[in-house]
């Protein structure tokens, strides 16, 4: 097997067990803690399914290092390697690398929505090779791989609206209650220009229901992290979609924000999007 596609067959096995972990306490009693800010939540949930996706990696790729959501803290017991893994604080421009995020979404996860996910992406030399994005509390798992977008084995493929006023828009991003204006703005930017918007909850889930054709565009004019954002963009561009930076330029994981659509009206996402930073 081809090693990019061994690499996108572990995301999809590693995603999976991470989330099957994170499915036995999901709508249970969860001790939430939180991080930057009081809605900014975590759970030993998070950390346990994160363990998981590096132990169910590392049974394959041993010396593979690891940039995660959460501190990387290896399970303990048999099936654990003997070195510990290693962390990384970025995405490496040389050699393999995993990228994951045990739970996007887990202000939906400690509330009991459903719409949360595990995601994992695979990076050789800086750039996305394959990826996974299971949502155990759905059943539904994406995975693409260097010319593939599917989800549960069916190939994806975004919308093919043309018209924005028919569009689906999602802004992503987090504002704090002090800096609430930008978030005013942005959502009535994309009120003026498209037909519906709606905010899910999981930046990866939401990148995945592009790439579905669900969803016409994402708009995040804010700074993002590679764990929620890797899988998902990879998983759009395969499924034929457009993902840019505020600028219109290609994205990457160091772009300051992130736009993603069906291709179609390219130019009034950005324009939304730019709106907010006016």
């Amino acid at each position: 097997m081809p090693d990019s596609a061994h690499r996108v067959a572990i995301a999809e096995r590693a995603a999976r067990a991470g989330g099957a972990v994170a499915r036995e306490t999901f709508r249970g009693d969860l001790a939430v803690e939180t991080k930057a800010n009081k809605n900014d939540v975590v759970t030993a949930t998070d950390r346990d399914a994160q363990a998981q996706v590096v132990t169910t990696v590392r049974e394959e790729f041993p010396d593979d290092p690891f940039f995660c959501e959460e501190e990387l803290v290896a399970r303990s017991g048999p099936e654990t390697a003997e070195s510990e893994p290693t962390a990384v604080s970025s995405v490496p421009e040389a050699g393999p690398a995993w990228v994951v995020d045990p739970i996007d979404g887990t202000a939906n996860f400690v509330r009991g929505l459903r719409i949360w996910t595990t995601s994992v992406a695979a990076t050789v030399d800086g750039e996305t090779v394959g990826a996974a994005t299971y949502m155990p509390s759905m059943g539904d798992l994406y995975a693409s791989g260097p010319e593939t977008a599917t989800r549960d084995g069916t190939t994806l493929s975004v919308s093919e609206r043309t018209d924005p006023e028919t569009f689906v828009v999602t802004p992503v991003g987090w504002w704090d209650l002090d800096d609430r204006a930008e978030f005013g703005r942005l959502c009535t930017a994309v009120g003026e220009r498209f037909g519906d918007m709606r905010r899910i909850g999981s930046f990866q889930a939401t990148l995945a229901f592009v790439a579905d054709g669900a969803i016409e565009g994402v708009v995040c004019p804010t700074p993002t992290h590679p764990w929620d954002t890797l899988a998902g963009v990879h998983l759009v561009r395969q499924a034929g979609g457009t993902v840019t930076d505020l600028e219109g330029a290609r994205w990457t994981a160091d772009s300051p924000g992130l736009v993603a659509s069906n291709g179609e009206a390219h130019s009034e996402l950005l324009a939304a999007a730019n709106a907010a930073l006016e």
